[in-house]
């Protein structure tokens, strides 16, 4: 069986470089999604407290050991707290209900999904600084409650602040990153400072237009197509891959940890399939042609908080 490569953590920790993401995922179809990914040879799972799918993915971490399929050692699961969990004295007993709903003693990478905290329902922002965000995570790091921790959605200024504590170091960041929105100032700043990163919508999320708040509301709106891009069908139609393995690859020969989301297990394999073959510098070159440097996710609910990670982008 085919396996990921690994990114080694400053701590000396090895992640898979390509995983499964379940954003929009529900609990029903993230059992097979994962036991797809597992089979396929996938040793990485990425969710988060908020969606609200750890119990499945529990069961079904739990049912692929019971049947031999891997073993827990084998894996690395990673887990976010989400705003409310982040909130002055929340995070140990946040990370404690995640364990519980995975059905493990550990998880491998614990993220600060965002760096603003806010109370239960998200009607109240709370001000609390990132730096003493880090250290709920320094806490629950040094406890063994996760093999490593790290952040989501921060940007630069941010780390280098809790960096700048001296407790335990910032070992992963996950950042919106895609052909559309490359990130080469944040991937070169955390790869100066021993950091490293994992891509999320490295596909340009075609999905989330359909993602709906429980309002009611759409709040993605439609953005150009990276699938649909002229350079990259050429490239894919030269290596005989899909236009989806070649923004795929992209990211991985760039040194940046993906986590692809698919529920359909033929797309899962596919998504997997990426490891007979590497881009050149100019096929790479040529992709980045557009210049295009858009995000597609401004988490809006940031705005006003004094640790928004965005506020400069919204000026």
């Amino acid at each position: 069986m085919v396996s990921s490569p690994t990114i080694t953590l400053s701590n000396g920790h090895k992640m898979p470089q390509v995983g499964l993401g379940t954003w929009q995922s529900t609990p029903e179809e993230v059992i097979s999604a994962v036991k797809a990914a597992v089979n396929a040879g996938y040793r990485l799972i990425d969710t988060a407290s908020g969606y609200r799918n750890e119990e499945a993915i529990g069961q079904a971490i739990k049912e692929l050991i019971q049947e031999g399929v891997v073993k827990r050692e084998e894996l690395f699961v990673t887990t976010k707290a989400w705003t409310h969990e982040i909130a002055p004295g929340k995070l140990e007993t946040a990370l404690q209900s995640s364990l519980k709903k995975l059905q493990l003693d550990y998880v491998d990478l614990y993220l600060a999904h965002m760096p603003t905290a806010t109370n239960d329902d998200m009607s109240q922002q709370i001000h609390e600084s990132v730096e003493d965000i880090w250290k709920q995570f320094d806490a629950v790091y040094k406890a063994g409650l996760a093999k490593a921790v790290g952040v989501s959605n921060w940007n630069n200024s941010q780390i280098e602040r809790v960096l700048a504590l001296g407790v335990t170091p910032v070992h992963n960041s996950q950042v919106e990153l895609h052909l559309y929105f490359p990130q080469h100032d944040h991937v070169d700043f955390c790869k100066k400072h021993g950091v490293s990163v994992t891509s999320y919508s490295t596909l340009g999320s075609p999905g989330r237009v359909e993602f709906t708040l429980p309002n009611g509301i759409k709040p993605f709106g439609p953005a150009p197509s990276e699938l649909q891009d002229s350079n990259v069908i050429s490239i894919a139609e030269k290596h005989h891959k899909s236009p989806a393995q070649i923004l795929l690859r992209y990211a991985v020969d760039r040194g940046i940890a993906i986590i692809p989301k698919s529920i359909h297990a033929n797309r899962i394999k596919e998504n997997f399939d990426i490891f007979d073959f590497t881009l050149t510098r100019e096929e790479i070159e040529k992709l980045e042609e557009s210049k295009t440097n858009r995000r597609l996710f401004a988490q809006d609910f940031m705005a006003g908080h004094p640790e928004d990670a965005f506020v400069d982008e919204r000026k």
